[in-house]
């Protein structure tokens, strides 16, 4: 199929008004991308845009904007450049650093609801393949580029996926297309460069398809990563279908394959970064500590806990300042440290308000409707708020008298005392506060 057509099909089926953003290097793949969508755009009206991320690497990053500026200048396509910084300390190496940097841009530029196109080619996902399995990836690295998904509310599309950089070069010869040459791409010492200079011609000498038979691979190893998805799934469902909380028992009919699918699974479902192979071990070891046990694992980004034969997945959680305090009137919101909570507190007979919010000191005891004076460590283990939760709930004291308990994650009340009542806010997920009583059906 025509290089031309194929962009027009593919920007047919975009919705009409969405807009569409062009990812704009200023190479060969991302010029021609741009030229081929901006002529599709007369025949099918979209809203279309480009982006050029700025990284400024290497001295020629300028002159890789300026060609940017001519060619959407001459396509008549708004162009919008936002530079980066790239964190070469940040342990990724710098491709790995480099590309964070840009996918945090096409973020913060392209709004949800929108598509954004990227030029990658055949040659591209072959080299993405490659350098998958001599990582020792899994199926989902092998899966490489995948031509189309979802991300973060928006769409992402490379309608160029399936076609060779020859046959590229030369639709961008029959147009007389002007491009830049990024010098870092002859540079051997990075992985990329060294499979597309080195080793993929040395291989297509002997098997001349490689490219294709490459990307076919990834093609299959995607669709076997697509069927795992669907297979933890169904296991989280038979779960309870929480990924932040699975229950022990459940795992324990799951054999080590499926335990380390759905823990990945749900690690996905909830942004988290995924563990790396040995801290995912440590963690399905941890999976018979007893039932008083806390155990933690961690990775860079995320951590997991186990605790009364559940395991937790969760960012870090970051605790209040234990110094920190501030009056309140116990009308909304209630500005904390880990931000605003939109909560009530009232007397039931009506009388004015002095309260004191702060983070719990230890031996807190409140008077509850019909259980007298009772320890808050104590009611706090009957709620099953678990331990690293309670360094972020805040206690309400009338002078030195505490009088309620505030989940800030959940933002609601834990515990009410007697003779305090709330007012609008949603009830703790999974926890009836005690002092309150329970709800009258129908209501």
């Amino acid at each position: 199929m025509p290089l031309q057509r194929l962009i027009d099909l593919a920007l047919a089926q975009t919705p009409p008004g969405r807009c569409v953003w062009v990812g704009l290097s200023g190479g060969l793949d991302s010029s021609l991308l741009l030229t081929l969508t901006a002529d599709a755009c007369r025949r099918y009206p979209r809203p279309l845009r480009a982006l050029h991320v700025h990284h400024g690497l290497q001295p020629a990053a300028d002159s890789f904007e300026r060609h940017c500026r001519r060619l959407c200048s001459r396509l008549g396509v708004p162009l919008f450049v936002d530079p980066v910084a790239v964190d070469r300390a940040a342990g990724q190496g710098l491709e790995g650093a480099a590309r964070e940097a840009r996918y945090a841009a096409f973020a913060g530029r392209v709004a949800p609801g929108e598509t954004l196109w990227l030029a990658q080619h055949r040659d591209d996902q072959a080299e993405t393949f490659l350098l998958a399995a001599l990582r020792g990836s899994g199926v989902r690295g092998l899966a490489g580029m995948m031509k189309s998904r979802d991300w973060q509310n928006r769409r992402l599309e490379r309608p160029l996926l399936d076609i060779a950089r020859s046959t590229l070069e030369v639709e961008a010869g029959r147009r007389g297309l002007a491009w830049v040459e990024d010098p870092s791409n002859d540079d051997e010492t990075l992985d990329r460069n060294f499979l597309r200079h080195a080793v993929l011609p040395m291989l297509a000498s002997r098997w001349p398809q490689v490219d294709a038979s490459l990307s076919r691979s990834a093609a299959l190893a995607g669709e076997t990563d697509a069927l795992l998805a669907e297979l933890a799934g169904l296991d989280l469902e038979r779960l309870g279908g929480d990924p932040a909380r699975l229950m022990l028992d459940g795992l324990a009919g799951l054999s080590n394959a499926r335990r380390r699918l759905l823990v990945r699974h749900c690690c996905e479902r909830m942004c988290l970064p995924l563990p790396p192979a040995r801290r995912l071990e440590t963690l399905l070891v941890q999976f018979g500590a007893g039932q008083d046990a806390e155990v933690r694992v961690t990775w860079p980004g995320a951590e997991a806990r186990v605790w009364r034969g559940t395991l937790y997945l969760q960012t870090p959680p970051v605790e209040l300042p234990s110094t920190w305090w501030a009056e309140w009137d116990g009308r909304i919101p209630l500005v904390t440290p880990l931000g605003e909570v939109r909560v009530s507190l009232d007397r039931a007979d009506g009388a004015p308000l002095h309260l004191r919010v702060a983070p719990r000191r230890g031996g807190e005891r409140l008077t509850l409707p019909d259980r007298g004076r009772r320890d808050l460590k104590r009611l706090l283990q009957e709620l099953g708020v678990p331990p690293w939760q309670r360094g972020r709930l805040l206690v309400i004291r009338e002078g030195e008298t505490p009088v309620a308990v505030l989940d800030t994650e959940d933002e609601a009340w834990l515990v009410l005392a007697e003779g305090w009542v709330s007012r609008g806010e949603a009830p703790a997920v999974n926890r009836r506060p005690v002092g309150r009583p329970p709800p009258v059906p129908g209501r």
